[in-house]
């Protein structure tokens, strides 16, 4: 039985900014469908508290030394399936925070201490309970030290000897960039600070570490591990990735369907599916009402946003058009939270239209869930989407996607054909404000001829990309893993 190490800086159901949450806590039950020993890691935040009101102590006094000083660090289990144990890493002086990573005016300054101490306190944890995986597959820059570690300070130790690491990369805007100053605090060799290791233009970057030591890289779609080789997307990194190419893999996210299905979402005010399709109406009514938007937008088209507020996501495009959007006769929610600048745009756009648009500043699962019931369209002009699951979870509720065709939103979303009749939703490509009100336009003069627009409904809600042949695609690049490093060592061991 393969035993993997799922190591993630945030897993739903505990705790959540992103799509990362989603697929730290639904790819481990396909993992272990298909027969892996697989446990999960990450830290234990403020808000696990209630996420996860049962747990056991696990391990206590982990000591882990960043620079001089050492911290004490507790293990929690809890389970995200009785068989998936969940470990929570704790240490109140890093983690017992409001939030994630920072707040909205800006990152956590200790936030290179915080992740050395949850990589590290991560192997310590398997030593401690002798538990030695084949694989860690690492998660985003929080997780990067780990493939540096198995390679240097960890490397002699026998509970490590065949660990192979595989790290993906979530989003690679977000690299971990510090001063250098900072490098003495990860106990790293000193020539580990180098062009070849952590030192990125005389700072040190955890994600670099992750993608000079990792065994398999990764990315969530395959048209963002294409991308991300280019200088308009590679963030700096693109030299590195290409010499690394052929350890570079895309593999679709998935989405749990158990979790988000119209035809057994708790959270909606009616189950509808492809049979039932006039339900629907009634989920946009609960939607309107949640708002507080008035009831003759029961029969207008109403276009959704659940987004982390942030540059990346287009919001300038749309800020750029508002006025002219909110000249049509529509409707329009959002859900999200992110930068100051854009809590600050869509609460002032809330005011300015208040018998159209419905602003919620914040993450609300409920709220999410009734979204992608309640609306007719999703919008996602994103200026990059490695991946993307709302769009996902958009096609399995009927609610067309309106996207940019970059990353995960081009593998996933086909263009609407209107002489031909076919597609899944609209795509823009280049990005500009003209063009994201040209297709919104698109989707809105379709959506007044009924029946071509239920028909396009039925093709979203008969799309599957459930877990289980991406979960698959892991497996493969698991073993290839494995095998890879060990033929480089020269060992023969069958697995």
């Amino acid at each position: 039985m393969l035993k993997v190490l799922f190591a993630s800086s945030e897993v739903v159901p505990f705790a959540k900014t992103g799509g990362l949450a989603d697929v730290s806590g639904t790819l481990p039950v396909a993992l272990k469908s298909l027969g892996c020993d697989v446990r999960v890691i990450m830290p234990f935040y403020k808000m696990v508290e209630k996420t996860a009101p049962e747990r056991k102590l696990l391990a206590e006094r982990i000591e882990i030394p960043i620079g001089r000083k050492i911290y004490l660090g507790d293990v929690w289990e809890t389970n995200l399936e009785p068989s998936i144990p969940v470990y929570l890493v704790q240490c109140d002086e890093f983690f017992d925070r409001g939030q994630l990573y920072g707040t909205a005016k800006g990152d956590y300054r200790d936030n290179a201490e915080r992740f050395i101490f949850f990589s590290r306190c991560a192997l310590e944890l398997c030593i401690k309970t002798e538990f030695a995986p084949d694989i860690i597959h690492c998660h985003d820059w929080q997780t990067g030290l780990i493939p540096a570690y198995i390679k240097s300070i960890y490397r002699d130790l026998p509970q490590f000897a065949k660990t192979r690491t595989v790290f993906t990369i979530h989003n690679i805007a977000y690299q971990g960039l510090f001063e250098k100053e900072v490098f003495q605090l990860t106990g790293l060799p000193a020539d580990y600070f180098n062009v070849n290791g952590l030192e990125y233009w005389g700072k040190m970057c955890i994600l670099k570490a992750a993608l000079m030591f990792s065994d398999i890289i990764t990315t969530v779609s395959k048209k963002y591990s294409e991308e991300i080789q280019t200088s308009e997307f590679g963030y700096g990194m693109e030299g590195i990735l290409m010499s690394r190419k052929d350890d570079l893999y895309g593999i679709l996210n998935g989405v749990d369907y158990a979790e988000w299905n119209p035809e057994a979402d708790k959270y909606i005010a009616a189950h509808y599916s492809s049979s039932a399709l006039t339900r629907k109406q009634k989920c946009k009514e609960d939607l309107l009402n949640e708002y507080k938007l008035p009831a003759k937008l029961r029969t207008k088209p109403l276009l959704g946003v659940i987004s982390r507020l942030a540059d990346q996501k287009g919001f300038d495009l749309l800020a750029q058009i508002m006025d002219k959007l909110m000249s049509l006769d529509i409707g329009f929610v959002l859900l999200g939270t992110g930068e100051q600048k854009y809590h600050d745009l869509f609460e002032t756009i809330g005011r300015k239209f208040p018998d159209k648009v419905g602003i919620r500043i914040g993450y609300d699962n409920t709220l999410a869930h009734k979204i992608e019931a309640g609306c007719d369209m999703f919008l996602m002009p994103s200026r990059y989407e490695p991946c993307g699951l709302n769009q996902i979870y958009s096609l399995k509720y009927g609610t067309v996607p309106i996207v940019r065709a970059t990353g995960g939103l081009d593998d996933t979303i086909s263009d609407y054909d209107e002489r031909k009749g076919t597609g899944t939703g609209f795509k823009f490509e280049k990005y500009s404000s003209k063009e994201l009100l040209h297709t919104i336009k698109r989707a809105l003069a379709l959506y007044e001829k009924k029946k071509d627009w239920q028909k396009l409904m039925l093709d979203c809600m008969a799309c599957d990309f459930s877990w289980e042949q991406s979960a698959q695609q892991y497996m493969e690049l698991y073993r290839k893993a494995i095998k890879k490093v060990i033929r480089q060592k020269g060992e023969e061991v069958k697995r």
